[in-house]
């Protein structure tokens, strides 16, 4: 799993750690860690103080790979920061979205509604043309009687 993290120097034991920051839910979809978590990196590890660093991590914990987050953080820059996209933007966007969906449900739920009550009057109306079939049956019977 990816994560954001930012290189700290632990003076107790005097080695570098990684403060979790984030983690990638998918390919779009961070959550951010509210509780500090950290991961030594080890004796020998030296990294700038505060760096931050994308970190893979095995499913087990471990450290599977380290990288500057620089380029990461610039292409964020640069694809959605630099067009003015504004995070009251992007609720707005996320509302806008919602209102959608939700008038979908709306009309969905309408046209279900509607493809009922015409099955139901299809059906009333092939009663009736079976009534009036044995009606006329029965009345073209009891003249070929006469």
């Amino acid at each position: 799993m990816l994560y954001l993290a930012q290189v700290h120097k632990n003076e107790f034991l005097d080695q570098y750690q990684l403060r979790l920051l984030a983690r990638q839910e998918a390919d779009y979809l961070w959550t951010i860690i509210p509780e500090e978590a950290f991961i030594l990196l080890g004796k020998g590890n030296t990294m700038s103080e505060n760096l931050l660093v994308l970190v893979e991590l095995s499913s087990k914990g471990d450290i599977e790979k380290v990288d500057d987050a620089s380029k990461w953080v610039l292409s964020i820059i640069q694809t959605y920061l630099s067009t003015g996209m504004t995070p009251e933007l992007l609720q707005q966007e996320v509302e806008r979205a919602e209102e959608w969906r939700q008038s979908l449900t709306l009309q969905n739920q309408d046209l279900a509604r509607r493809t009922l009550e015409l099955e139901a009057r299809r059906e009333q109306i092939q009663a009736l043309e079976e009534s009036l079939k044995r009606n006329r049956n029965g009345y073209e019977g009891d003249n070929n009687e006469a």
